[in-house]
């Protein structure tokens, strides 16, 4: 092997390796693009934020539990006979409200 052939497979070798890691960190760096893209969707989805308030029925009476709770947060003096077979059926299965404006709202449509 002659020193003119052994300085082109040299520099061959050299390119092929330069060529292969250009790639490679090109690969990565699409990957990490596509997991942070994917997590900022997956994050998006997830922020959609659960009811803060639930109402349901409890020892008969309509009561406001807050996301999660057990303990009514608080109690609704509504006549349960009074209301329509669907919104009694609705209670029972718990209406979900977002925030204290809906709750003010329900509570005033529900007692007037």
């Amino acid at each position: 092997m002659t020193y003119r052939n052994a300085k082109r497979i040299y520099f061959t070798l050299v390119a092929a390796v330069t060529a292969s890691g250009f790639l490679i960190v090109c690969t990565l760096g699409r990957t990490v693009h596509k997991s942070r893209v994917e997590t900022r969707l997956a994050a998006a989805s997830v922020s959609e934020k659960a009811p803060e308030y639930v109402v349901r029925e409890s020892g008969g009476r309509a009561a406001v539990f807050r996301n999660g709770e057990e303990k009514p947060y608080l109690l609704i003096d509504i006549d349960l006979a009074l209301m329509s077979d669907y919104d009694r059926k609705e209670l029972s299965r718990g209406i979900y409200l977002e925030n204290d404006r809906e709750l003010k709202r329900f509570i005033e449509d529900m007692s007037s």
